[in-house]
């Protein structure tokens, strides 16, 4: 040991200077120079006739037109969601039939755009004129015009759903094929059948991958909806264009939809971040374990006792 690290200073004599993060501080400060910017125009611009938007924010037509939105993006996630996880299980079968099917429906829904699928949903009568159900020695028992039951928004449902289905199948299939294939066989030592395991096995353990994409998709489907004013759905966006082409003011009435969508938008939010706490509570408990899991779905399964 040399002399100079023998007389070396003590930590406590030491000065610490801080590392100086230029970068970051112009860029906060470029930051907050635009968003004052920002705000200075969004309070001082007479376009935004703010007085305007506080008139049509609880305006009736802006609710009822926000109800139909919510009552559509409803409607078409749950009808997605069920339609796709037949389809990801279809993807996911040994027939081979099946698995094309599935990979076709995928391939098509999700790759024609949801515009051009809710006009030709909506111009259906072009090519059906009308449905009816005849039977062998029995005769026409209905017939019903096409027009007759594809309105404007039974032709948004369809349309959208079949869309979103495309999505949410890939969902639930990348869901699935997370969880390890040795559960799977281990829960079929047991006794289960194909449909028990999946039910008791593998989807409660594919939620966890299923639930914040699923969210995700919630929250576009919900913007997505905008789309059906094309095919004058009385959605909120169709109510806010018939108040603006009477009074021509446009700007104002956009902001009014933009609210409403940025609030339903934040509680959804707030909801799949719940929902994703609940599916991923397993991850904060101790001592759950694969056999845990597999004892609990042999007693609660109704799983028959191996001879």
């Amino acid at each position: 040991m040399n002399r100079a690290e023998t007389q070396a200073p003590p930590p406590e004599a030491l000065t610490v200077v801080p590392l100086r993060h230029y970068g970051l501080w112009a860029g906060t400060a470029v930051t907050l120079v635009i968003l004052g910017l920002i705000l200075r125009a969004l309070a001082t611009n007479p376009a935004f006739d703010w007085p305007t938007v506080g008139k049509y924010l609880f305006h009736p037509s802006i609710i009822r037109g926000l109800g139909q939105t919510l009552v559509l993006t409803v409607t078409i996630m749950v009808l997605a969601i069920i339609i796709g996880t037949i389809v990801a299980i279809m993807r996911l079968s040994p027939s081979r039939i099946l698995n094309a099917f599935a990979s076709a429906y995928i391939w098509f829904f999700r790759g024609a755009p949801a515009l051009i699928q809710l006009i030709f949903w909506f111009n259906l009568a072009l090519i059906v004129r009308e449905f009816s159900l005849t039977l062998p020695f029995v005769g026409t028992l209905f017939t019903v015009k096409t027009n007759d039951f594809m309105t404007p928004f039974v032709a948004a449902v369809v349309a959208l759903s079949l869309h979103e289905a495309g999505y949410m199948a890939e969902i639930v299939r990348a869901g699935i094929n997370s969880v390890a294939s040795g559960q799977t066989e281990a829960a079929g030592s047991l006794g289960m059948n194909h449909r028990l395991i999946l039910r008791r096995i593998t989807l409660p353990q594919a939620m966890r991958f299923i639930v914040p994409p699923t969210g995700n998709e919630t929250i576009n489907l919900l913007k997505t909806t905008s789309l059906v004013t094309i095919i004058a759905v009385n959605d909120l966006l169709y109510a806010a264009q018939s108040i603006y082409a009477r009074t021509f003011e446009t700007i104002p009435l956009l902001i009014v939809v933009a609210f409403w969508y940025l609030f339903v938008v934040t509680i959804l939010s707030i909801g799949q971040h719940y929902i994703e706490q609940y599916y991923g509570r397993s991850d904060q408990q101790q001592g759950v374990s694969w056999g845990g899991m597999l004892k609990r779905a042999f007693r609660f399964g109704r799983v028959a006792q191996p001879a």
